[in-house]
């Protein structure tokens, strides 16, 4: 059986997971892609170079997201988010970056990736999705 899970359950899912799928739609072309991503507050933070989705989501600012995990024999759990895609500014970009740096584990190498590295190569874009809504689903074997 299906069951929902609770808001605390969604957060702990949101906040353990590292990889999330964004979906977003524009001009007639729905585009699903994954990204690592972090939380923080009502926001979820991705740096990505620049692409089709953002092109997308500049365009049509609203997205779902989604994250899961398969427990095994059965078991499994999903959020899905509604949200709103913000591009960030370089200082909320630069901290952006400080927050998923904090939570790969990593020191601030990635303090140098929104720049743009050479005339043929795409721009790093870092964005929020601040979440408007959540639901979240389990089905426990």
């Amino acid at each position: 059986m299906i069951d929902e899970l609770s808001r605390a359950e969604i957060d702990d899912l949101l906040r353990d997971q590292v990889v999330g799928r964004i979906g977003c739609h524009s001009g007639g072309l729905t585009y699903v892609v994954p990204v690592i991503y972090a939380r923080d507050g009502d926001g979820l933070y991705v740096a990505s170079m620049e692409g089709q989705k953002t092109r997308m989501m500049r365009e049509s600012p609203s997205v779902c997201f989604e994250v899961d995990a398969y427990d095994g024999a059965g078991s499994w759990r999903s959020a899905i988010v509604q949200g709103l895609y913000e591009e960030l500014d370089e200082t909320d970009s630069q901290a952006a970056i400080a927050l998923l740096a904090a939570r790969l584990g990593r020191g601030g190498e990635e303090g140098n990736a929104h720049r743009r590295h050479g005339a043929d190569s795409a721009r790093t874009v870092c964005f929020r999705i601040r979440i408007r809504t959540v639901t979240g689903r389990t089905v426990a074997r």
